[in-house]
């Protein structure tokens, strides 16, 4: 059967319909609309006329009863209407982001077993690359100018100098970096020479003037072992943090600076890092202590925290997600050092007062 057997014939209009009209046709009610206006109510007369026989519908033909309309999908189930809940999701590309931590841990590793002066090489390298990204993108968000220059040179003379002569040695280098940057952007209109020349005395103190304190870490008789060990504590921490974090995770750290933070990732972190230097203290360094490890791992968990708020801080001022791009899963140098640059000096500091610098 196809569609047209369920449509009625026209109905003719004008004379010819009247002529067909008996003398006992309904009148055709006149019904006002909305507005008030007169219309003809066609559909009343069509019911008239069915009744007299002027209209292939008669009375006595049932009515057609309506199709069912098919039920909306789960009808059947309401408790099927609401969507499956999501799942938690990594916010990065997980399997990159573990090929590269391998990586870079394998080359720290093997320079620190190799030579010393080769793993302060590699220092050297994470320094210049992150001076690099920090001033481009300070110059890209902000147009500020921080001269690279001066910057990336005194950063690789501060690193070099914390190694062969000490803390002595990288204040003067701090020093003299400043000093050049303050000179070379005297070669530049003096607009905005304030904001450059501060901009730069930052990223020499906050990039390679920190970093130091890893090549300071190396110079003494378990120097490798003390590089692991605030390198193993670092990881440990992010890695409490974000494994707590993410399974457990409810309370706001701070919300304001890095929304994904929460209080529950902060103790997992303290927990794993004290775990972790209790046992660095007690098997890797020499005249180490357990209990100087618990201490040990509680101040890198919040260094390492309130190194990865700042960044996260800076990051939030410039409006961008990353510093780089250099490292797959990670981002940037910078996304990386976060968190250690500002542990290097507690824990430097913390060793010499447990077990001396020699």
């Amino acid at each position: 059967m196809n569609d047209s057997s369920w449509q009625p014939e026209p109905v003719p209009a004008g004379p010819a319909y009247d002529a067909q009209v008996g003398p006992h046709t309904r009148p055709m009610p006149i019904v006002p609309d909305a507005a008030g206006r007169d219309f003809d109510d066609r559909e009343a007369r069509d019911r008239g006329a069915a009744l007299d026989g002027g209209s292939p519908f008669r009375a006595d033909t049932p009515p057609q009863e309506p199709m069912p309309s098919p039920p909306p999908p789960h009808a059947e189930h309401p408790q099927d209407s609401s969507p499956p809940p999501q799942k938690k999701r990594a916010g990065r590309d997980l399997r990159a982001a573990i090929g590269v931590g391998v990586g870079l841990g394998a080359v720290i590793f093997a320079s620190l077993l190799i030579v010393k002066a080769v793993f302060v090489g590699v220092v050297v390298v994470a320094v210049v690359v992150g001076l690099w990204e920090l001033t481009s993108r300070l110059q890209e968000q902000k147009g500020i100018k921080a001269p690279l220059v001066p910057l990336a040179v005194g950063g690789a003379a501060m690193v070099i100098a914390g190694y062969v002569r000490g803390a002595e040695g990288a204040w003067v280098a701090m020093a003299l970096t400043v000093l050049a940057v303050l000179v070379w952007r005297m070669t530049e209109p003096p607009e905005d020479y304030l904001k450059d020349v501060t901009a730069g005395a930052f990223a020499a103190f906050y990039v390679p003037f920190l970093a130091t304190f890893v090549a300071m870490l190396l110079t003494a008789d378990d120097g490798p072992q003390r590089v692991i060990t605030f390198l193993l504590l670092t990881v440990v921490s992010d890695t409490g943090a974000y494994a707590v974090g993410w399974r457990f995770g409810k309370t706001k750290l701070a919300p304001r600076i890095s929304p994904g933070k929460t209080r529950e990732g902060l103790f997992g972190a303290v927990a794993f890092a004290m775990v972790a230097g209790a046992l660095c203290m007690e098997f890797l360094i020499d005249g180490g202590a357990w209990w100087q490890g618990l201490l040990l791992g509680l101040a890198v968990a919040v260094s390492a925290t309130l190194g990865d708020l700042g960044e996260s801080m800076i990051k939030r001022d410039l409006g961008i997600k990353d510093m780089g791009t250099l490292l797959p899963g990670h981002g940037g140098i910078m996304d990386r050092l976060d968190s250690l640059l500002p542990t290097a000096p507690v824990v430097w500091l913390l060793l010499a007062a447990f077990v001396g610098t020699g």
